[in-house]
């Protein structure tokens, strides 16, 4: 199959197609940040357009022949995310960037299309993004299933769901891969071999630690390196690390004493997701703005670095993150984990 990725952010559904056995030609992404890591990470090159998605016009396909044809990606989501209430509605003008996916669609007219949001879009404005992106897909003659998949059931250490629409031209039923409810990866088996790490750490590549008998998820992130880049943790202030030190292993900011939360005017109306310190026996909760929510290692007093929220997404150590520490934690934020792309894509092959 021959795929265009649009909104590729740093590449997540592009890896998990390439890792399907999709040759993906065509990239668009506004970020040149983004860019730069999805240039340096996927071989061989493609046509990659880095401007705003409205600008963008039709590409020829290479050697298209009678291979079929699918246009995948993921709009914005922020605006759809149940944490941002502040601009979550019809008038967040980023939430109507899903009618130019319909508009590269009918440019193509692919054979399959897979769109890709968050599970918020199921609630945003009663729905109405997820039911008109059907309702356009429909009349341009595919026909659609919807489903929303949680990644941990796909061999991501992450508690992580989103919401999936998958069409096809042909009239084909496409029926979403069930995943293994059997055994999940945890925290500790994503990140036990992993260098330990002081709070604003800036070394980008180290080694890994010594450990008798990385895990097998470790061992497939590793993929035979001795060592992995994108080492790199936001430098908190003293009173921040402080508080990190009364958050038990599942906690959060509940666990710290009122007189540490004092420049809070309201610390009761604090998110749960805040200054929330991981739980190694089980998987991560999501990996979304996590400098922002502060998500705290689950051994170490400091927060995840850009490398360990990667394993949490099932980026592989093989993958470097370009752009600044900011720029780097956005990227792994936004990204769709890789792992449950592949599976996706792997069914749509099938």
């Amino acid at each position: 199959m021959i795929g265009i990725d649009l909104f590729a952010g740093a590449g997540g559904m592009s890896l998990g197609a390439r890792l399907a056995g999709i040759d993906v030609q065509v990239v668009v992404e506004a970020d040149k940040h983004a860019a730069a890591t999805y240039i340096r990470n996927h071989v061989p090159a493609v046509s990659m357009f880095v401007d705003d998605i409205r600008n963008f016009q039709k590409v020829e396909l290479v050697n298209q022949q009678n291979e079929p044809l699918v246009v995948f990606g993921g709009p914005p989501c922020q605006g759809f995310s149940t944490s941002n209430q502040r601009t979550r509605s019809s008038d967040n003008k980023n939430n109507w960037l899903f009618t130019e996916f319909l508009r590269v669609v009918d440019m193509y007219m692919p054979d399959w299309v897979v769109f890709e949001n968050v599970k918020g879009i199921l609630e945003t404005e009663g729905g109405i993004f997820a039911e008109q992106m059907i309702t356009s897909l429909s009349k341009l003659g595919y026909s659609c299933e919807s489903q929303v998949l949680n990644a941990i059931n796909f061999g991501v250490p992450q508690k992580r769901d989103r919401f999936f629409i998958v069409g096809n031209l042909h009239g084909q039923r496409f029926k979403f891969p069930e995943g293994c409810t059997d055994s999940t990866v945890t925290v500790r088996d994503a990140l036990e071999d992993l260098p330990v790490l002081e709070n604003g750490s800036s070394e980008c590549f180290k080694k890994y630690k010594d450990i008798r008998k990385p895990s097998q998820y470790s061992q497939m992130m590793r993929g035979g390196l001795d060592g992995c880049n994108n080492n790199l943790v936001t430098r908190n202030a003293p009173f921040i690390i402080e508080r990190y030190k009364h958050i038990p292993q599942g906690g959060n900011w509940e666990s710290i004493p009122a007189e540490l939360m004092a420049n809070y005017k309201d610390r009761s109306r604090c998110h749960t997701g805040i200054y929330r310190r991981l739980c190694e026996n089980s998987p991560s909760v999501v990996i979304g703005n996590y400098r922002k929510n502060m998500l705290i290692h689950p051994q170490q007093d400091r927060g995840l670095s850009v490398r360990e929220a990667a394993r949490l997404q099932s980026f592989p150590d093989s993958f470097v993150f370009e752009g600044s520490i900011g720029f780097q934690q956005q990227q792994v934020g936004n990204a769709v984990p890789p792992l449950l792309a592949k599976a996706l894509f792997e069914r749509l092959i099938d």
